[in-house]
């Protein structure tokens, strides 16, 4: 998820009562929900990231290790602020203890969130690299933002005058709870009936759903086929994108896309590729198709959008398209 709603997760934390477990307990919980994305500086390699990304800063070892640091770094910070002489006077005692506690918590939330979209996350790194998904939220979610971010303002604005502060907190984050379910209800269902609707009995086809960043109540679907060609040698997977709606079930679906490319040796041009290797360990839906003077391209087809295509595509060097012919198309 993006860094305002894990910074609000760990806002509303403190709201609902830990803040006063120890003296700079928000700065552990707020920090704590955002540190397992210090692994964003890797963008700075490009393509290449998408490789480095939601691994290690997320896996069980950064769990521990991570939060460790914060703590420590809390807590000098405290010691420094008291020899100098600047050290607010209403700040609680700091805690160690429970400053890692407090960070482990909000480390843990962080992951926890970044399952449920449909980027993905490798949650067992370094033991696993497995990419796991939950398809349940878009990576921003407005709806999240109002609801977190009106309780933090309205249990902040309660504890300065004096009133009950915590249940606010408690309030948003269960509700917040209670939404993620609903999301997580409606992509399953979009997920099974779109799957039965293309079933023949003895093959269900497997569905990717993308949640949309506004409508939460619609799921764009993505039916994975593949395409052969003629001797059935050549092939290369294809999409079929749909929409489907909460009460009215799919609308139509359309090819995606509508001029494949067939599948080259990716094995071994990855192997001297290190942005077309990075691409293929992150991609979930890999498309390549037909770009200028016949190249071929590699996208996603869970991020084909106009407004992030370029940042997740990858030219695939000396490979010249072979289109493969759409009544070749079989399940």
């Amino acid at each position: 998820m993006d860094n305002l709603t894990h910074s609000l997760i760990g806002a509303l934390l403190g709201q609902a009562g830990l803040k006063r477990k120890t003296g700079l307990a928000m700065p552990a919980l707020i920090i704590g929900a955002n540190i397992p994305d210090i692994d964003a500086t890797c963008t700075i390699y490009g393509i290449e990231s998408l490789s480095m990304r939601r691994g290690l800063t997320h896996g069980p070892i950064a769990w521990v290790v991570l939060p460790l640091i914060l703590a420590g770094l809390l807590w000098w910070y405290d010691r420094w602020q008291a020899k100098r002489g600047t050290r607010p006077e209403a700040r609680l005692p700091v805690h160690f203890g429970w400053l890692w506690a407090l960070s482990f918590i909000a480390c843990l939330t962080h992951p926890a969130m970044d399952w449920l979209n449909n980027y993905g996350i490798r949650l067992l790194e370094p033991f696993s690299h497995r990419w796991f998904y939950g398809d349940t939220l878009f990576i921003v979610d407005i709806w999240l933002w109002l609801g977190m971010g009106f309780a933090t303002w309205f249990s902040l604005r309660r504890e300065k005058r004096g009133g009950e502060w915590r249940r606010p907190a408690w309030i948003a984050l269960l509700g917040a709870l209670a939404y993620i379910g609903l999301n997580w209800g409606i992509s399953e269902r979009a997920r099974t009936e779109t799957s039965a609707l293309h079933s023949d009995g003895d093959h269900s086809p497997l569905v990717v759903v993308n949640p949309k960043p506004v409508t939460f109540w619609e799921r764009e679907t993505i039916r994975i086929d593949v395409r052969y060609g003629k001797t059935r040698k050549t092939f290369s997977p294809v999409y079929h994108v749909g929409n489907w709606t909460l009460g009215t079930g799919s609308s139509n679906e359309r090819t995606f896309p509508p001029r494949a490319c067939a599948w080259p040796d990716f094995e071994t041009l990855r192997q001297s590729d290190p942005s077309l290797d990075a691409f293929l360990f992150w991609s979930r839906t890999p498309v390549l198709e037909i770009g200028a003077n016949n190249s071929a391209i590699l996208n996603d087809a869970r991020f084909y959008n106009p407004l992030t295509r370029d940042r997740f595509s990858v030219a695939v060097n000396g490979v010249e398209c072979r289109e493969l012919p759409v009544q070749d198309a079989s399940l």
